[in-house]
């Protein structure tokens, strides 16, 4: 059985299972046990699975299982009963090398963007397998404690790309700037979604997530008026491929000017950030407290990587791809 030291959700040390604030903020105060009593690989072409994840409206193409909490026990969810949380196994594709990291490392991820930068986030953990494989579980928040399901729609929706009209790569189309674009026109509180919105594509530069797609970001309805939903799979892609440094093909926005940077190394910096957040309505004042937060590496977050599943050598690197974007983003124009 796996000898866990750090809380399998917030990552504080001296736990050996979820932490009472884990348990709080994830399970409404249930105490769940870590430990799956089903084995995830050897569902993976029955049936019953493969209809559970056809159940999942959340987009992406990692496998997603439907959950709820029984009895203290994590299961997979039957058909017609609602979830109330999402299973994210390692990926089942075996040419990805370091696949079985991916769970550590979305959960790291998520942590560093809530606990470090105040990003609001879906609840999440981790859970293990009987052969000590994590698997990610977050819990869904387009359903209430009351069992009601909340109206959200992605922005590939709410923008109008669709496989259609605009090819299988649909939610990779377009700019940053769509998206915020759409937030003026479906928020009423739209400045301080803005704000959010920016610094979540701030934190996916810094933090190395090249699959921060059109689906990846959603609004929610809450009350009678819709706002930007809380950040979801959040992850430090370069750590398992090298792909490019922003998820949409266009970029942040083509109405702003490149910074020489940019254009001489095809990497943004942060005076192409600033472009944007001015393109985009922030005040300047607020651009710059958010721009600042990046500026370096935070003692925090190296303390969350060490506290991470990830193991020795996924820690390293990770750590090293993100003061990689870091020197990117602190160059300074010639």
């Amino acid at each position: 059985m796996i000898n866990i030291k750090n809380c399998p959700s917030t990552l504080a040390e001296g736990f050996s299972t979820y932490s009472p604030k884990a348990i709080k903020v994830l399970f409404d105060g249930k105490k769940v046990s870590h430990i799956l009593d089903f084995n995830i690989d050897e569902f993976g072409n029955t049936s019953e699975i493969a209809d559970a994840i056809h159940r999942i409206s959340v987009s992406g193409v990692q496998e997603k299982f439907p959950a709820v909490i029984e009895k203290g026990k994590i299961r997979i969810s039957q058909d017609q009963e609602r979830s109330t949380y999402i299973l994210k196994p390692a990926p089942w594709d075996q040419t990805l090398q370091t696949r079985k990291q991916i769970p550590a490392n979305e959960h790291l991820t998520m942590q560093i963007a809530f606990q470090v930068y105040g990003i609001n986030t879906a609840a999440n953990g981790l859970c293990f397998t009987q052969n000590n494989q994590p698997v990610y579980i977050t819990r869904r928040f387009d359903i209430l404690s009351d069992g009601t399901k909340v109206a959200m729609e992605d922005f590939a929706a709410a923008v109008g790309r669709n496989e259609q009209t605009d090819g299988s790569h649909f939610k990779y189309s377009g700019c940053y700037e769509d998206i915020a674009i759409s937030i003026r026109k479906n928020i009423s509180a739209w400045m301080v979604d803005m704000e959010r919105f920016f610094e979540l594509v701030l934190f996916n530069y810094i933090y190395a997530n090249g699959d921060d797609h059109l689906k990846n970001f959603s609004l929610i309805r809450q009350g009678q008026d819709y706002r930007l939903a809380p950040a979801y799979d959040l992850m430090n892609t370069s750590l398992h491929l090298n792909g490019d440094d922003l998820g949409l093909d266009g970029g942040l926005s083509p109405n702003i000017g490149k910074s020489d940077v940019l254009e001489n190394t095809g990497h943004p910096c942060r005076l192409d950030f600033e472009r944007f957040g001015e393109q985009i309505g922030i005040v300047k004042i607020r651009l710059d407290r958010i721009l600042d937060k990046y500026m370096k590496l935070p003692d925090q977050a190296k303390a969350l990587v060490e506290h991470s599943f990830l193991d020795d050598k996924m820690k390293r690197k990770y750590l090293r791809i993100v003061n990689e974007r870091i020197s990117r983003f602190i160059r300074v124009p010639e």
